[in-house]
């Protein structure tokens, strides 16, 4: 049974609803960018804790980039160009759920581990926002109503690749079509999973995820950033290898005023001469 399954219901949650979370998504992005640039940024805690995050971090984002790739495909491919090519349904089919639940669970890990360093760690805990309860929230509902449905679509009763990736197809080209997920076919998992990843859409610009749209072009480019090394002298030695001249790594505020002759440092004006 549908969970939604009258028109104006339908229209309003796949057709209004993602041209307006799309229209907030991409507007807020070029607004953000125009005037918050300082404030595009991840928001890194790696300075707070290091040694959860450089597991988590590195488990989730390989994950969703697996199942963003996955999404990619099984949305923009249609049945008949995997056919040409002579991959048979049964065969895509097989691939797409090991590589969905392989990807699934690789966020799932990630995202668990992340919150739990995020809410057992004071230092990081205190960093965190509404906004950012927010987006964990939409990312829980996404992240385990995809994997339910990636799970519970093994015996491959719901035939997403006919009713929901044409739904996504038809939404790009402005024809949209709220009776491809309205269908019976379609079951209620799948929808409530759409109908998340909208609500995330609209709230990302407004979130630390605009990161993910930052690409370092200008860095190979940049100049580099000289920090104090711990020791001056070995930093001194290795530095020859990239260079010439002399290093200074001293202090660029003296400690204190050097003395002058007999005066302790005082001008002579001081002294009343």
């Amino acid at each position: 049974m549908s969970l939604i399954a009258t028109s104006a219901p339908a229209t309003a949650v796949y057709v209004v609803l993602p041209y307006v979370a799309l229209a907030i998504g991409i507007g807020g992005l070029i607004w953000r960018r125009k005037n918050d640039q300082f404030g595009w940024t991840a928001r890194s805690t790696e300075l707070l804790e290091g040694k959860v995050l450089r597991f988590a971090s590195v488990v989730f984002h390989v994950g969703v980039l697996a199942a963003i790739g996955g999404h990619v495909l099984g949305i923009l491919i249609p049945a008949s160009w995997t056919d040409a090519v002579g991959i048979s349904e049964d065969a895509y089919h097989v691939l797409a759920v090991a590589g969905g639940i392989s990807a699934g669970i690789a966020v799932l890990v990630g995202f668990v581990a992340l919150m739990y360093r995020r809410f057992t760690n004071p230092r990081v805990r205190v960093t965190t926002t509404n906004m950012d309860l927010l987006i964990f929230g939409l990312l829980a509902v996404g992240i385990a109503t995809g994997l339910i449905a990636t799970l519970v679509n093994i015996p491959d009763t719901v035939n997403y690749r006919e009713s929901v990736a044409p739904y996504f197809r038809q939404i790009f080209i402005f024809q949209p079509d709220p009776s491809l997920m309205t269908g019976d076919g379609v079951a209620t998992i799948f929808q409530i999973h759409v109908i998340a990843v909208w609500f995330l859409y609209a709230a990302w610009p407004f979130s630390r995820l605009v990161h993910a749209f930052t690409v370092p072009i200008n860095y190979p480019r940049r100049s580099p950033i000289i920090y104090r090394p711990r020791k001056p002298q070995v930093a001194a030695a290795k530095s020859k290898s990239y260079g010439s001249g002399n290093l200074d790594y001293g202090p660029s505020i003296p400690s204190g005023p050097k003395p002058t002759g007999t005066t302790g440092g005082r001008s002579r004006a001081a002294q009343g001469e």
